[in-house]
């Protein structure tokens, strides 16, 4: 039986304020990253990044809230979704790291917005789109007990953004609810004994747009035991205000008849506000205004450090603030700002996070600082003590949409994916003092339409295909190839001095340029299209770019660009000596479904198209020797194009079968050359099938049922012990390995992923690494690159045994 291990995740985390938390426990980050969680642990000194996906919304993860079990001390994770539930996942004993699911919550009939907790309380409060809080007892003895106690539903009519949770001294529950509305609610379990039954207690006015995020924390600069809500809110401010026990020390209520102010409470009003709970009184009042943020505040967090008492904000104007008490006068100030100087903001999605930072989260002991921004890649800051500054080290990143289309570099040495996002990335192996990391390296392209595929033109090239009816050459800049060699140890087959330099990008363009050359002006494009200003900066060489420099500086200039589809590209295929491009593009007419061939010598189109569909074709393939070119379509055929051997640029119909499954084909893969030829297709009719090559045509030898349609199928470059072994794909995540007898092509079944492990939504296309490794004489180990609809790109290490 072959092993799986996965080698690396890389997603993006989804843009909503309350869809992360870091666990105080384990140091472990949970994030939603569409419809999964994602977990990773920031201060892992091997830095492999996000080490395990939770599968099992069916839709948007909006809520990750980490929960410790007050009686019996068991660690869960809360989540919840856009499809209306909150799941509860176990800590493992046996590896604290990793989450099983253990319950799911049913009751709210609109997205979950949010969820609180608080220490040393086994009740839990959520709010949705319903318009309604719901309060939950989540207890975990022996078994897991899980309780709806009371829906509470808002009045006046508004759906929850943020809650916050706290346990007040006599154990009643106190707790905050905002969002579509400008003010905040306050809802008091009066008795201890009686958790259940909240009532609103008081109604805090102020803010003058929606609030999205409100915090408890104990003052730690006064020792009285008073307690600090902190509420941020779209109007671009923090407000703090105090709760304390015993009775309100304020000055005279305001004179409702005054004409002057018109019975409205004046913006920074003192007034206070008094209830009763567990025999004691409160009082809550309104304690200080924090300004200086120039967009929306997103969230806000305290300090866990009970020794400090700071408070973490995020927000849309790309900037990451700690706020502090100063000790002397007691004003609150920004201490320090992170991310983004507002100069360089808004003027293309190039420059990185415009749309601002979505949360920020504290580590454990204060001394770090996650925020994630809009293109879904967390920064890490850490506190650097001595200087007392923060200092920007290694996050992650990955695509916020669909992966669409994955491939390795021809020798294996860097792997390229392209995704809905509108972005291609490069991934690469970091080799360091006996560590090895998988890490985003480059982003060759930003675009401003969704990629759909991509193929490499030799090491230092690619090509990519999107919604914009054409495809666009790139070439490798220098600083990028110097990077790869001094941390990958890859090494380019072109010269340094044929490399260009750094590009940029228009402002009003879509091409990438190298520095210094002209922007040539798009189709409908303005002539005086000003570039954004990039500096010319070296990269560090002593570890991958960070965030900041990947949207900045690791574009790749832009070389061709290939005309003549009238559609959007469906598909791309590059032969084997690097000559020729096979394209095709998305048709519900025999006219454009047809191949164009385009000539890498000059770029030129290679006339006439070849024509055999009637609809989308949805994947090309040469085969090795690049004698034939494979096509598939919707249309349920394949057909099959020779190449002339007098003009290597002339291909011809040889052979179709317009009948080849029985609903559309989805994928196709040729196996290494044998005596006879070889390749497989995968159908939505639910199986794979082995086709070879007999007289003048190909028949069917082998079909493998699968249990779903079949969206993706590769076959390992390289035979395998008298065996091709066969990846296939299918729309519902589930991958499978097969190995093929190369004399009866006979399919033996080899390993299926656990689903705990596989993509949850469509796999979009698989791609083996050119290159292998063998561990000892018991098993080799072949790596497998997956992109998936859950926006995910994957490595998976396939280990098999020496005897198939």
């Amino acid at each position: 039986m072959a092993s799986v291990t996965t080698d690396y995740i890389s997603v993006g985390g989804n843009r909503h304020p309350g869809a992360a938390d870091w666990d105080v426990a384990t140091g472990v980050v949970a994030f939603g990253a569409d419809n999964n969680v994602a977990l990773w642990e920031p201060l892992d000194p091997s830095n492999r990044g996000v080490y395990a996906l939770l599968v099992g919304h069916s839709d948007k993860v909006t809520v990750v809230r980490f929960y410790a079990c007050p009686s019996s001390g068991v660690r869960l994770l809360l989540t919840a979704s856009a499809d209306r539930t909150i799941r509860v996942w176990q800590q493992n004993k046996q590896d604290p790291s990793t989450y099983s699911h253990a319950a799911t919550l049913e009751g709210h009939s609109g997205s979950i917005n949010t969820i609180a907790v608080a220490g040393g309380s086994d009740i839990v409060v959520s709010g949705g789109a319903d318009g309604t809080v719901r309060v939950w007892r989540i207890k975990a003895q022996a078994e897991l007990e899980c309780s709806l106690l009371e829906t509470i539903t808002m009045k006046p009519r508004f759906f929850p953004l943020a809650l916050a949770l706290n346990v007040l001294a006599g154990g009643s529950l106190v707790f905050a609810v905002a969002g579509t509305t400008t003010s905040v609610q306050i809802f008091v379990s009066e008795k201890p004994e009686d958790k259940t039954h909240f009532q609103r207690r008081a109604i805090l006015s102020g803010h003058e747009a929606w609030v999205r995020s409100l915090a408890f924390a104990l003052d730690k600069q006064n020792k009285t035991g008073d307690i600090l809500l902190a509420s941020a809110s779209q109007d671009k401010y923090i407000r703090l205000w105090r709760l304390r026990q015993g009775e309100a020390s304020t000055p005279a209520p305001i004179d409702d008849a005054d004409p002057l102010l018109g019975g409205m409470e004046p913006t920074l009003s003192n007034k206070a506000h008094e209830f009763e709970a567990s025999g004691s009184k409160y009082s809550l009042t309104f304690e200080a205004l924090l300004f200086g943020n120039e967009d929306w505040i997103y969230t806000t967090v305290w300090n866990p450090d009970p020794t400090r008492s700071q408070l973490l904000s995020a927000s849309a104007d790309n900037t990451v603030t700690i706020w502090e008490q100063d000790t002397a006068s007691g004003v609150w100030m920004s201490i320090e700002r992170m991310g983004e100087i507002s100069v360089q903001k808004g003027s293309t999605t190039a420059t990185g996070s415009t749309g601002g930072f979505w949360n920020g989260l504290w580590s454990p002991d204060g001394k770090q600082v996650v925020s994630l921004g809009r293109t879904g890649s967390w920064r890490v800051w850490n506190l650097d003590s001595d200087a007392d500054s923060w200092v920007q080290t290694f996050g992650i990143s990955g695509h916020v949409r669909s992966a669409n289309g994955i491939q390795w570099e021809p020798s294996g040495g860097y792997l390229l994916s392209t995704s809905a996002d509108q972005t291609t990335r490069l991934h690469a192996e970091w080799l360091r003092d006996g560590k090895r990391s998988w890490h985003e390296f480059s982003r060759p392209q930003i675009h401003g339409y969704d990629l759909n595929c991509i193929d490499t033109l030799g090491s230092s090239q690619f090509v990519s295909g999107a919604d914009e009816k054409l495809l666009r050459v790139f070439n490798e800049p220098k600083q990028i190839a110097a990077l790869l060699e001094q941390l990958s140890g890859f090494k380019q087959q072109s010269a340094g001095s044929e490399l260009p330099d750094t590009a940029e990008i228009p402002v009003l363009g879509l091409s990438n340029k190298a520095q210094g050359d002209e922007a040539p002006v798009e189709e409908g494009e303005p002539n005086d299209a000003a570039s954004v200003p990039t500096p010319a900066v070296s990269l560090s060489l002593d570890r991958p770019p960070l965030e900041d420099q990947l949207a900045r500086y690791t574009l790749w200039p832009e070389h061709e660009k290939l005309y003549g589809h009238g559609y959007e590209i469906s598909a791309v295929a590059v032969s084997h000596d690097r000559k020729l491009i096979a394209t095709a593009c998305k048709a519900s007419s025999v006219d454009h479904a047809v191949i164009r061939l385009y000539d890498t010598s000059d770029w030129h189109e290679i006339k006439p198209s070849l024509t055999a569909h009637s609809l989308t074709i949805t994947d090309l393939a040469f085969s090795g020797d690049d004698k034939y070119l494979l096509s598939v379509g919707r249309d349920r055929q394949w057909a099959l194009f020779s190449r002339s051997d007098q003009d290597p640029n002339i291909f011809s119909s040889y052979s179709s079968n317009p009948k080849g499954h029985s609903r559309m084909i989805l994928g196709a893969a040729w196996a290494p050359s044998a005596d006879k030829r070889v390749f497989a297709t995968a159908g939505r009719d639910k199986s794979v099938k082995i086709w070879q090559e007999t007289d003048d045509t190909f028949i069917c030898k082998t079909t493998i049922p699968l249990t779903s349609a079949v969206s993706a199928v590769a076959i390992l470059p390289s035979p395998y012990k008298n065996s091709f072994v066969l990846a296939a794909g299918e729309d519902s995540g589930a991958l499978s390995i097969h190995g093929i007898a190369l004399e009866s092509l006979e399919a033996q079944h080899m390993v299926t992923l656990d689903q705990a492990v596989a993509p949850s939504r469509a796999i979009t296309q698989l791609s083996w690494r050119p290159v292998s490794t063998f561990d000892g004489e018991a098993k080799a180990r072949f790596e497998l690159g997956v992109a998936s609809e859950d926006n995910s790109v994957r490595i998976y290490a396939i280990s098999m045994p020496m005897g198939l």
